[in-house]
């Protein structure tokens, strides 16, 4: 059990949760595809990424990284020499010392299709931690699929969307929906089974919350 109060102060403390509700929306796309995520404020930003792509639905097969107050957060990479594109290593700053409620920041994932997302921080919580806590996270809502990777951006992306309303039965909508998988569905989101995948990494370890 967690007792929880609302407050709007940003934390940055390694060994007291806090309890951070995150609306992460793919920009670009109507409908919107979007999703409420609820963490642990200690999160790292490595470890939010991993997060991210479960809870999107993306493969983690492309680079990435995280813009807050125009700083960029995410795996260095001695290529990047561009003045401003420079990435600070994501390993090292957490969710709780960047990000205060209320507050947006963007995550751009594979450099080639650019699939933008807006972070926004909706509300912050203080929780009482258990003996045995070792963070948390889980996704309470979304709505629609993520597109496949390598989908030729949002752009690309939402022309499949309107091709598929307006010429279901066409060529390229065939062409796409065999491509994709014939299984996929752009409207759907089995939130059960990304908290099932979430539950797994935490149990076995693959990502860590926490001091």
């Amino acid at each position: 059990m967690v007792t929880a109060t609302k407050t709007k102060k940003q934390s940055s403390s390694q060994s007291t949760p806090d309890h951070y509700v995150l609306r992460v929306e793919l920009m670009g796309i109507q409908p919107a595809i979007w999703r409420r995520l609820h963490l642990d404020g200690r999160t790292r930003l490595n470890v939010l990424h991993h997060l991210l792509q479960t809870t999107m639905g993306w493969s983690d097969s492309h680079l990435h990284k995280f813009d807050i107050r125009g700083k960029h957060y995410g795996v260095p990479v001695p290529e990047f020499t561009d003045p401003g594109w420079e990435l600070l290593d994501e390993k090292k700053y957490r969710l709780n010392q960047l990000l205060a409620e209320g507050d947006t920041c963007d995550y751009l994932y594979d450099f080639g299709d650019s699939w933008l997302h807006r972070i926004t921080v909706e509300s912050i919580k203080e929780v009482k931690p258990t003996p045995s806590d070792g963070g948390f996270a889980w996704v309470e809502v979304g709505e629609r699929a993520c597109p496949p990777d390598d989908a030729g951006g949002s752009g690309g992306y939402q022309e499949f969307l309107d091709r598929l309303e307006d010429d279901p039965y066409g060529d390229e909508t065939k062409a796409f929906r065999e491509w994709a998988g014939l299984d996929f569905d752009p409207e759907r989101f089995d939130r059960q089974a990304v908290n099932a995948a979430i539950a797994r990494m935490l149990w076995n370890g693959w990502i860590k919350i926490g001091p």
